[in-house]
């Protein structure tokens, strides 16, 4: 009884900040406010309540709509700080089905305060999280921590699919600071805050004061003094005409030219000489760099620490429009977020079922004209018969 209280209570306990499956239109709800950054310079993309041209099933999402455009907007979340947390999770999914070539794809969690209708890309944020792909050479899932006032890249890539169906991506920040980086369900990414992103300096460095001596010998072998080229070393060119070729019967040295046997590689040919190479009696070893205390070094505690959370925001730029963002989860509980994402999860097969009706349905159609011209010819060709 009380194993099944307790778990009861683990379940109630459960935090949900934020939670948007796109039921209804955001804007219109007043859940999401698109920025009013780059408007006045026509440079901001227009957004519309869509689940996109083609989908599985009735899903609703945010569309960005014109290429070449930036986008930015945000929805304000119950505003906690996950200090005494467990955990923070925070998922959501993307769909590119204009196929991305260059735009992001990744979503933010702001603090409280935040001026919505100036959200922008130089807006203080917490964390940065979610697709980013431009060319071939970027294809990562972006992963950043603001700490200090800096923000932190993960120092190694996790990649992203590149496709046009929709995908989902989970972040799990854990109390004893480590995470974890889900695609689609699965484990992409694992490990220690400190140990994938740069939250502390290193803590020793090398000794601006110290240089290696102009004396030392890092050449462990070296000439043999002793040693010398022999007298006929060089007696043997690289390169001799080739013994087999003949001229052939029909050249004209009057009008080809004097003919010479082409040239192949001389098997006399030593190549360039060189000496013995011999144990270096002055050899002192590989010359290392002391090194001393980093005076800039600062233990970072508690990086798992995001501060206070009030909104979550997209804030993109993307060349091709046609992006799908939706499903939005923020909690303090895994469970709770695999649960809302899996019941959210589509079937690529049917998003391909789906995206194939639509291009059939909007293939364009047959030139009537043409059908038209070439009646008119057969025509013309029977009256020309008659005649």
């Amino acid at each position: 009884m009380l194993h099944i209280i307790a778990l009861l209570l683990g379940i109630t306990s459960a935090k949900v900040y934020f939670k948007d499956d796109f039921g209804s239109d955001p804007f219109e709800s007043k859940r999401w406010v698109q920025s009013a950054w780059k408007s006045d310079t026509g440079e901001a993309g227009k957004l519309e309540f869509s689940g996109g041209l083609w989908g599985a099933g009735d899903r609703g999402g945010i569309r960005t709509t014109e290429d070449a455009k930036f986008y930015a907007f945000t929805a304000k979340v119950e505003e906690f700080d996950n200090s005494d947390a467990d955990q923070l999770v925070f998922g959501f999914s993307v769909k590119h089905e204009q196929k991305m070539d260059c735009g992001g794809g990744y979503a933010k969690l702001l603090p409280p305060g935040v001026d919505v209708e100036s959200f922008n890309g130089d807006t203080d944020y917490s964390i940065m999280f979610g697709p980013d792909i431009c060319g071939y050479s970027t294809k990562k899932v972006q992963t950043i921590f603001n700490y200090n006032g800096d923000n932190l890249l993960k120092n190694s890539d996790v990649k992203c699919p590149d496709d046009e169906y929709t995908h989902q991506y989970l972040l799990i920040v854990n109390k004893d600071s480590t995470y974890e980086i889900r695609v689609d369900g699965e484990e992409k990414a694992k490990g220690n805050l400190k140990d994938d992103w740069s939250f502390e300096k290193p803590k020793t460095i090398k000794d601006p004061d110290q240089s290696k001596p102009e004396d030392w010998v890092d050449d462990e072998e070296m000439d043999d003094p002793e040693d010398s080229k022999p007298d006929d070393w060089d007696d043997e060119p690289a390169s001799i005409a080739d013994p087999d070729a003949s001229k052939p019967d029909d050249w004209d040295d009057e009008e080809d030219g004097e003919w010479q046997a082409p040239q192949i590689d001389n098997p006399e040919y030593k190549g360039e000489w060189k000496a013995k190479r011999i144990p270096n009696p002055d050899y002192k070893g590989a010359w290392v760099h002391p090194e001393i205390d980093n005076p800039d070094y600062v233990e970072a505690k508690d990086v798992y620490k995001r501060g206070p959370i009030g909104y979550v925001g997209v804030e993109v730029w993307q060349v091709k429009a046609g992006t799908v963002f939706s499903d939005f989860v923020l909690t303090d509980s895994i469970d709770e977020a695999v649960s809302f994402m899996d019941g959210r999860k589509t079937s690529e097969d049917d998003e391909k079922a789906a995206k194939e009706a639509y291009e059939e349905a909007n293939k364009p159609a047959e030139d009537e004209s043409s059908d038209d011209d070439s009646t008119e010819e057969d025509k013309d060709e029977e009256d020309h018969d008659e005649l």
